[in-house]
């Protein structure tokens, strides 16, 4: 998988501006607002930026959160995570390996099988949905 790469400028025209302000500033939109924090629909979510497949709705759950929450990625090879120390607290911050795009956080407090809560930003993905 080839790396994309853009200037501010190209995010900027390709992006809406919240989408923007999360994906390329690293920012979160609130609990209980993006659009697929409650979607039961099926398909493949991907990211909003380069299109890289990141999460299936199979693996999607209702963590309660008010975002978008997921117990395992696509392909591990699709997210990158790094130690995110702002706000003062810990946590791992997830990103689309393919454009580095912050998708959000993921935690230790999942449903089996991986224990882990992948809690994405809306505004950070793109829903393939299933075409019955």
């Amino acid at each position: 998988m080839s790396k994309v790469t853009k200037t501010d400028e190209e995010w900027r025209a390709q992006l809406t501006a919240e989408q923007y302000r999360v994906c390329r500033e690293k920012g979160t939109e609130p609990a209980f607002t993006g659009r697929y924090y409650d979607s039961k629909d099926n398909g493949i979510y991907l990211c909003a930026c380069c299109g890289n497949p990141l999460f299936s709705s199979q693996t999607k759950y209702d963590s309660g959160s008010g975002w978008p929450s997921f117990w395992s990625p696509i392909n591990e090879d699709n997210i990158d995570a790094e130690t995110d120390s702002a706000l003062g607290m810990r946590r791992t911050e997830v990103l689309c390996s393919r454009c580095d795009s912050h998708l959000g956080h993921v935690f230790e407090d999942g449903p089996e099988p991986t224990h882990l809560r992948y809690c994405i930003n809306s505004a950070a993905l793109d829903l393939q949905r299933d075409i019955d």
